[in-house]
């Protein structure tokens, strides 16, 4: 669901989608509005869920994880409990970057990263095998990255 978001909110939301670190005085200052009011402002966004966290993306060659896998992959058995199952294995799994209930002929994508493709292969022997509720899976893995971008576009309304 959509939270209605001002003006306000949308151009604090843009400038942390784009540095996180900046300091709420700067940040107020560029705005042209107080520290008090932005801090005010992030503490509402947070509380309400709109901002769920703030990270450091990392560069995943110079931190050991040079391979990303793309994996759809295909159930045996549907209903609400085993898909359930399925995504609290995944976001158990630190391995598991995302993992998407997708239309089509697979149930599921993940993002996965490793160190090795002996790691993967590990990987996938340990979380797709019969006994958990796997069909079938695929497994793409990403051979440049010509874009990835974290920000979500927002729309600001006129002032």
């Amino acid at each position: 669901m959509s939270q209605a978001l001002d003006r306000l909110d949308r151009q604090i939301l843009e400038a942390l989608q784009q540095d996180a670190t900046v300091p709420v005085r700067t940040l107020a200052e560029r705005l042209h509005s107080s520290p008090a009011t932005c801090q005010r402002r992030i503490a509402q966004l947070r509380a309400r869920g709109v901002i769920r966290r703030q990270v450091a993306l990392l560069d995943p060659d110079l931190v050991g994880r040079p391979l990303t896998v793309f994996v759809s992959v295909e159930l045996d058995k549907q209903n609400d409990a085993l898909l359930r199952a399925f995504e609290q294995k995944m976001a158990a799994q630190p391995a598991v970057m995302a993992c998407w209930e997708v239309s089509g002929e697979f149930d599921f994508l993940l993002i996965v990263t490793a160190a090795t493709m002996t790691e993967y292969h590990a990987f996938t022997r340990a979380l797709f095998s019969s006994h958990n509720n796997v069909r079938n899976f695929k497994s793409m893995f990403a051979m440049n990255c010509a874009k990835f971008e974290t920000r979500l576009p927002l729309e600001l309304p006129e002032a």
